[in-house]
């Protein structure tokens, strides 16, 4: 089997990839090592920055979101009962939109069964040959034999846990880590959100989020340990505590129900340089995982799709290298300043261990200088809502 582009990972980046390439005539083949219906099961986030959103409607697969996206202009923040907006709209002119990232999956899946895309799911002992060469290839296990395919390049979609990034020898790949002390408890309800926006919540017992999904649909969090199990926490225990980490008012209107999800995500910053190695290209969290503070995981994930996008599209229509050569530097620029607002972002609302009476102090003048400071405001706004490409 032979194709222009192998791409190892069958989630929203790699199909996000593979629709765009699809419509500038470029062939693909995606591996995906789960089933479409186990993919399609994962709940993850559902905040799209405009450059992501934008990447959709290139690749004609924008309908359904923009038929039933909520678009959010803007976020709150409290602290104790304190509670202040951030306008995106009024800041920097832009907003972003809440649609699932389950939904944006579906919808690329779509689109490629519709154009004949080739998906080969459940595959195994994949392995990536020849990267550092003219002549790529990848080898796999699929319906319980081996099988190839020889490309011209690899765009490894893989997540963390991937082959991808570890077919990059050691001594050329240099990780970079933080692993947060504490983890996401999160809850999934058919209840209706408690406010129009997004709420981030710093409190004395750790910090809160209140999300949505839909207009019947809430996501909620709140900061756990590391030791806490999901067995450990009951429905009613988890809204109590919620309840107890957001202002009065919120508290007041929150409606309560059973969960129909609940999980624990672990929180950690992670880089890995290079993103490019002969002709293997990560994207995603093959390359960089974000703490899911500002909804940043798979934005940075859509950028990376943008400047390896560019830069393929150069190679095949004008023959010119430059921007797949560009690829890491380019994409590894805008991944770190994504860094540095999650993480600043989770600074400034978690409640860490061993904090001293000046860090606590330090923190709650972070976020009233948040508060009361337009120009600080504007700058979250351009963060949240996305930096340009």
């Amino acid at each position: 089997m032979r194709t222009q582009v192998v791409i190892v990972g069958g989630g929203p980046s790699g199909l996000l990839l593979g629709q765009l390439l699809h419509k500038k005539g470029i062939e693909t083949v995606v591996l995906e090592r789960k089933t479409k219906e186990y993919v399609l099961g994962r709940i993850r986030a559902g905040i799209l920055e405009t450059g992501f959103v934008n990447l959709m409607r290139e690749a004609g697969v924008a309908e359904r979101m923009d038929r039933e996206c909520f678009i959010h202009r803007g976020t709150t923040i409290s602290y104790e009962n304190e509670m202040f907006d951030i306008d995106f709209q009024k800041l920097v002119g832009q907003s972003v939109i809440v649609y699932g990232q389950t939904e944006v999956t579906r919808d690329l899946y779509d689109a490629r069964e519709a154009t004949g895309g080739k998906i080969i799911y459940e595959v195994d002992n994949v392995q990536i040959c020849g990267a550092d060469s003219d002549a790529p290839y990848v080898t796999f296990t699929a319906d319980g034999s081996s099988q190839r395919i020889d490309c011209d390049f690899v765009a490894g979609c893989d997540g963390f846990h991937g082959v991808s990034r570890k077919t990059i020898p050691d001594d050329v790949r240099k990780e970079y880590e933080k692993v947060y002390p504490f983890g996401w408890l999160g809850v999934l309800s058919e209840t209706p959100p408690v406010h129009d926006e997004l709420i981030y919540s710093n409190s004395s017992r750790g910090f809160a989020l209140c999300s949505m999904r839909n207009e019947n649909l809430s996501r909620y969090y709140i900061q756990c340990t590391v030791a806490d199990h999901v067995e450990d926490w009951s429905d009613e225990a988890f809204w109590e505590e919620l309840k107890r980490r957001v202002p009065e008012s919120v508290a007041d209107k929150l409606v309560t129900g059973p969960s129909i999800e609940k999980s624990i995500a672990p929180l950690r910053s992670f880089v890995s340089e290079p993103m490019r190695w002969g002709r293997l290209f990560l994207c995603g969290d093959a390359a960089h995982i974000v703490p899911p503070t500002g909804a940043k995981g798979l934005n940075t994930a859509a950028s990376d799709v943008h400047y390896l996008f560019e830069g393929l599209v150069q190679y095949y229509e004008d023959k010119d290298s430059n921007g797949i050569d560009t690829y890491s530097q380019k994409a590894l620029a805008r991944i770190w300043k994504a860094e540095r607002f999650s993480w600043a972002t989770t600074n400034m609302l978690h409640r860490f261990p061993n904090q001293s009476d000046f860090d606590l102090k330090m923190q709650r003048a972070e976020i009233e200088s948040l508060h009361y400071n337009e120009a600080a405001q504007a700058w979250f706004a351009l963060n949240y809502v996305g930096l340009p490409y």
